[in-house]
Parts: C-alpha cells; sequence; structure tokens
C-alpha cells in the first residue's frame, strides 16, 4: 500500500487487509474473478455492518457513522523511537 513496501508506512491498511483475509475468509484460490469479486464484497459488507469493532465501542462501522457521538478513543498512540 505503500512506496516504499514498509508495513508501518500505512498500518490501517494493513490491519485491514489482515482482518479481510484471515478472518473474513479472502486468504484463499478462487476459481475466477467473478467469485473473488463476490468474496470481497460479502466481506466489505459483513465488515462495516454486522462485523462490531472495539474502537467503536463494540458498533459496526455503519452504526457509528450514523451516532451523533463516538466513544471515546481505545486505541494507544504509537510512539516512535
Amino acid at each position: 500500500m505503500t512506496q516504499s513496501g514498509s508495513p508501518y508506512d500505512n498500518a490501517i491498511a494493513e490491519r485491514l487487509n489482515g482482518i479481510l483475509k484471515h478472518h473474513m475468509g479472502l486468504n484463499q484460490i478462487f476459481s475466477n474473478y467473478a467469485a473473488a469479486v463476490d468474496a470481497v464484497c460479502n466481506a466489505v459488507h459483513a465488515y462495516n455492518y454486522i462485523r462490531p469493532h472495539m474502537s467503536l465501542g463494540n458498533l459496526t462501522p455503519q452504526q457509528a457513522h450514523t451516532q451523533t457521538r463516538l466513544p471515546g478513543k481505545k486505541w494507544k498512540t504509537r510512539t516512535i523511537l
């Protein structure tokens, strides 16, 4: 996802890719392009509408998007040495 190829340059995208591959079943070889597109669409839908996220107070991204006030930040800021 970055020019340098370092996963630390775009940790959010790398985390999302890991979730999609390992928790949503996209770490397989698909029989054809249409099957891959269908699996990606299903995984993205589940990620946004079904899967609760701890960083969003166990709301789905869609639920959090419709909230007027989100719960406080639950993650720590990474300090670069």
